[in-house]
């Protein structure tokens, strides 16, 4: 492998310089504030702040909203990731297989990734409106009455429907390049060995398929856990009270809406710790049984 020489043994810094300079200013400053933060119980009209030790850390994590919220992004993110890969990896499956119309039906399904979130919840709230909502009215002719923003089942149904709708393309336009990848050798020889479809996707698509798929993992968590502000908020926002939302947006409510600083610092430092965790298990534990060819 060639490598690079510079003529200067500073310039390989000089040109890191400008991502680290946007590293500091837009993550590592905002952590260090956020942590500061935590400590304190800021005066809702700027006047001063008083420092109270754990205090915001033990009440958030002592207290039942805020546990009830923390079991329905767990469950929120598990059913988002799962449903948003497998529909993409189906979808690849099946376009990599058409023949006929095959450019028309990936740009359907890629015209949906420039949805930007709001928007997509936007567009989930007509289609889950209780008097123009078509969904609603479907579900209606089978005895399921329907109120998004009320029922709290309803609302957490919507959510993760629209979610998953806005990530399938992503996940899709990944999956379709990977088995795009796989040499026609090996499904050749693939068709040869294994008859049954299914048994031949398990045995020789999959495995090959990894390395996307864990990518992927990682890049449907953090959109679950981070990415879906905007259509949560689009669903729940002047809605009442009582309506799943995340932890993220529980950050959002207590910090600009509620003026509780230092709460918001503490939940924000929390999630900083958990997405810390599941990176490392993602990449420690997970990553292992990976293979790149």
């Amino acid at each position: 492998m060639k490598r690079v020489q510079f003529n200067s043994r500073y310039l390989p810094y000089l040109l890191l310089l400008p991502q680290f300079v946007i590293i500091t200013i837009f993550f590592y400053w905002p952590s260090a504030q956020a942590i500061t933060s935590s400590f304190y119980i800021e005066d809702p009209f700027g006047f001063g702040s008083s420092f109270v030790g754990l205090s915001n850390y033990t009440d958030a994590l002592g207290s039942p909203e805020y546990q009830k919220i923390a079991r329905f992004t767990v469950a929120y993110s598990l059913i988002v990731t799962f449903l948003a890969l497998s529909f993409g990896m189906l979808l690849a499956l099946k376009a990599d297989a058409v023949i006929g119309g095959q450019s028309s039906y990936k740009t359907l399904l890629i015209a949906v990734y420039a949805i930007a979130p709001p928007v997509a919840g936007l567009i989930g709230m007509m289609m889950f409106d209780q008097h123009i909502g078509p969904f609603v009215h479907l579900v209606a002719l089978f005895g399921w009455d329907m109120k998004v923003g009320i029922n709290y089942y309803d609302t957490a149904f919507a959510m993760i429907m629209v979610a998953v709708w806005n990530q399938i393309p992503y996940n899709f336009i990944f999956f379709l390049s990977g088995l795009q990848g796989i040499p026609a050798s090996i499904r050749e020889a693939a068709a040869i060995d294994c008859k049954s479809g299914t048994r031949r996707f398990w045995t020789v698509i999959l495995p090959l398929l990894t390395p996307t798929a864990f990518f992927l993992l990682v890049i449907n968590m953090t959109y679950s856990l981070f990415d879906t502000f905007g259509i949560i908020d689009v669903i729940v926002k002047d809605k009442p009270a009582n309506n799943p939302i995340t932890l993220v947006y529980k950050v959002y409510l207590d910090g600009f809406r509620g003026n509780d600083l230092g709460s918001s610092s503490a939940q924000s430092v929390i999630l900083m710790v958990i997405v810390l965790v599941l990176t490392l298990i993602q990449f420690r534990f997970i990553e292992r049984r990976v293979h790149y060819g």
